[in-house]
């Protein structure tokens, strides 16, 4: 029956994916040939990729609602391999290039079998965005020139770069037509990627931007063609060059260099850049689809790995995951794998029916696309987001981001992988840290009342997450997880990034993702992903202005707003005097209270002590809650009956059995010194409440009661249950005071 309904959803949700694969071919037209140019092959390699990708990655993919095709991200490295292995002749060096794709794939789909998805999860965030910024500014510095009718430009990125200033003079100081035309609707071109999204026209915004420029640049020839007594003003070497025969003139790989290392090189770096931007585009699409599916990464992996050796045997270029196409595919209602396979299919109607319209396109026109396109990856914005992060952040990000300019991406993304390690090092200024604990087992996960309970130790960053992911991944998203980071001294930018992505994934699908644990952790800057270093002990000073409380922190000052009480984030060890008289710290050494949540009789808080001394030392940290009674009802413990029954025991402490309830006495350990006063105090609606409620360590003497749960932190749900069980039982305590008091 399941099955069934989900082939008529299929079936019934086909016309609206036949219009978003419409909408997203007209995109994927004018980026597959530009991209193709700005790598330097023939423009038809960037259209068979895209069909190929939606063709082959739509059957068996693992995703539902990507887009395949052509990458901006591969662009510098597919140009810098056709220049370096055909030395010169970039036909020949294409040749070269085709192998090298092909293996690329090879190498992809053995990384989908071997399930190694999870290895884009190794790279630091920042050193992604910094070998992301390198690419868009090498698309931008060699695409400006083209954009201004200038296709002879040639140099390193750096060159490039540098050759704009006078690029802009010789295109204003031209005496060729041809070249001024050209510039002209590359300048035009580039206004409208610009100033589209300004256009709040209904009927504007339903043709894209891209298709837009297409339709303008056909139109202008046409009208030059049978309106103008001139004649169309640009050479024809400034137009696309599509073969005259799609179907006959497919480009094969040759092998011949398989053996040379630069060769070897250019397969591992088309691999890489392939891999990281598939999977982070894969990661950023699963966040837009509305049903809030997750994408089986590695089978996609796979697939886009088949596709892509399709694609090279037929002489086109890389199948990646993008994230333009696929945005537009979801805003465009695309609900299923049908939509990637539609757009491929209106990209071949196109190429076979359109080849002579698309013969008309100026390359300056795809130009200022792909200016558009580098500006986005290295704008100004995405430096100003990597400095709020932190000062490390950014120069993690500039130092790949320069080395990558330099070198190249594999050499780039090296560099600022060993940035950031190097730049851990330095503020936990512990190298020990990492070293001694990499290979260790740094994440413990159990499940106790129906919560998933993650607790991760020494320390987290890019170097373990896979550690932790793979937990994190075991747990239902529609329940309730609690990370714990209380016993890491080191959690780093990337690690947290990524749990703000399940915290949203939880949240959508009904479940609770929660942090706790960095509340005592120093933070480089107030953004919520800025890495956290423990600070020991230490309590800010009275004096304090501004503290960057976390988003744990920022939780308890809505619940004390809620419950109209007073939030203190920090307070010295000596305020908490009635503490250690509870036999529970009778053994304990108190280091640090934090968090407290407090009105005239209640407290609630975090507790940091330790157990025992030298190598049998013990770090607990813990949530309770602290509630004065007004009244000297007798001391006693009561807890649930088990382990601790023998211990009591051990310790001279005797149960106490109330007779009229044999059941609470089974399920409860009750002992105190005045049995009779302790039973008076018991009363029907006492044990009733204690039987009907959740389990928690209590202990009462005469300053009051201290109620307490796991020795762990508490996340916000398990907080708002303990105050609401205290409050409740509060009056009932205060409510025996006339019957217990004359026993006293």
């Amino acid at each position: 029956m399941t099955k069934k309904n989900k082939f008529q959803s299929f079936v019934s949700e086909l016309p609206q994916n036949l219009f978003s694969g419409f909408v997203v071919s007209l995109i994927a037209l004018p980026l597959g040939l530009g991209l193709a140019l700005a790598s330097g092959a023939p423009p038809i390699s960037g259209i068979i990729a895209a069909i190929i990708g939606g063709s082959v990655v739509a059957l068996i993919g693992g995703s539902q609602v990507t887009i395949t095709g052509p990458g901006n991200g591969l662009v510098v490295v597919i140009l810098g391999a056709i220049t370096t292995l055909g030395a010169g002749d970039m036909q020949q060096g294409f040749l070269y290039t085709l192998a090298a794709i092909v293996l690329s794939g090879a190498i992809m789909v053995i990384l989908g079998f071997l399930r190694m998805g999870s290895l884009g999860d190794f790279f630091p965030a920042s050193a992604i965005q910094g070998m992301l910024a390198a690419i868009g500014i090498g698309i931008f510095a060699k695409q400006f020139h083209v954009m201004l009718g200038n296709t002879n430009a040639k140099g390193s990125i750096i060159e490039l770069m540098l050759q704009v200033p006078e690029g802009i003079i010789n295109y204003t100081t031209t005496n060729s037509a041809s070249v001024f035309w050209a510039g002209m609707i590359g300048i035009i071109s580039l206004l409208i990627m610009v100033f589209y999204s300004k256009i709040r026209n209904k009927y504007f915004q339903l043709i894209p931007a891209p298709m837009w420029i297409v339709v303008l640049c056909i139109g202008l020839y046409y009208y030059f063609d049978f309106f103008s007594a001139s004649e169309y003003p640009i050479a024809k070497s400034l137009l696309i060059n599509l073969p005259d025969d799609v179907l006959a003139s497919f480009a094969f790989p040759d092998f011949g260099k398989v053996n040379d290392l630069e060769f070897i090189s250019a397969v591992i770096s088309i691999t890489l850049i392939a891999s990281i931007e598939s999977l982070l585009s894969i990661k950023a699409v699963d966040k837009l689809d509305p049903l809030k599916r997750r994408s089986n990464i590695n089978k996609d992996i796979r697939a886009l790995g088949f596709a892509t050796i399709i694609s090279g045997f037929l002489g086109g270029l890389n199948v990646v995951t993008v994230i333009a196409r696929s945005s537009v595919n979801v805003n465009n209602n695309g609900s299923n794998r049908s939509a990637n396979f539609f757009h491929a299919s209106f990209l071949v109607v196109f190429i076979l029916l359109f080849a002579t319209e698309l013969r008309k396109i100026p390359l300056s026109a795809l130009a200022a696309i792909l200016v558009y396109t580098g500006y986005k990856l290295a704008s100004p914005e995405n430096i100003q987001k990597v400095f709020k992060i932190g000062k490390e952040q950014l120069a993690i990000f500039l130092i790949t981001l320069f080395t990558t300019i330099a070198t190249n991406l594999i050499t780039g993304i090296a560099v600022g992988i060993l940035a950031t390690f190097v730049a851990h090092v330095i503020i936990s200024k512990d190298i020990f840290l990492f070293i001694t604990n990499l290979f260790k087992p740094n994440v413990l996960m159990f499940k106790e009342d129906g919560k998933y309970y993650v607790s991760v130790k020494n320390f987290s960053s890019f170097l373990n997450y896979t550690k932790l992911k793979t937990k994190l991944d075991q747990i239902p998203e529609s329940c309730d997880a609690i990370i714990d980071f209380s016993l890491s001294d080191f959690v780093d930018h990337s690690v947290l990034e990524n749990l703000n992505d399940y915290a949203e994934s939880f949240k959508r699908k009904g479940g609770f993702f929660e942090i706790v644990g960095l509340d005592n952790h120093n933070a480089g800057s107030e953004h919520p992903f800025a890495l956290r270093k423990n600070a020991g002990f230490h309590i800010p000073s009275p004096t304090t202005t501004t503290i960057n409380l976390t988003k744990r922190q920022k939780a308890l000052q809505n619940v004390a707003k809620e419950l109209h009480w007073e939030y203190e984030p920090n307070r010295n060890v000596e305020s908490l005097i009635e503490l250690p008289d509870f036999g529970y710290f009778k053994t304990k050494k108190i280091k640090k209270v934090s968090n407290i949540l407090s009105n005239d009789r209640c407290e609630l808080f975090d507790v940091v002590f330790h157990e025992g001394e030298l190598f049998a030392k013990q770090i607990v940290k813990t949530t309770m809650l602290y509630i004065d009674i007004e009244a000297p009802i007798p001391a006693f413990t009561l807890d649930k009956e088990g382990i601790f029954e023998y211990i009591y025991h051990f310790a001279g402490f005797k149960d106490i059995n109330i007779d009229e309830h044999p059941d609470f006495s089974k399920r409860f350990y009750l002992s105190g010194k005045d049995t009779e006063a302790i039973k008076n105090l018991f009363s029907n609606e006492l044990i009733l409440f204690f039987e009907s409620n959740q389990y928690y360590h209590i202990e009462a003497n005469n300053h009051g009661l201290l109620i307490i749960g796991r020795e762990r932190l508490a996340g916000i749900k398990e907080i708002k249950a303990l105050v609401d069980y205290g409050t409740r039982l509060r009056p009932l305590l205060c409510n025996q005071y006339e019957t217990v008091a004359p026993l006293l």
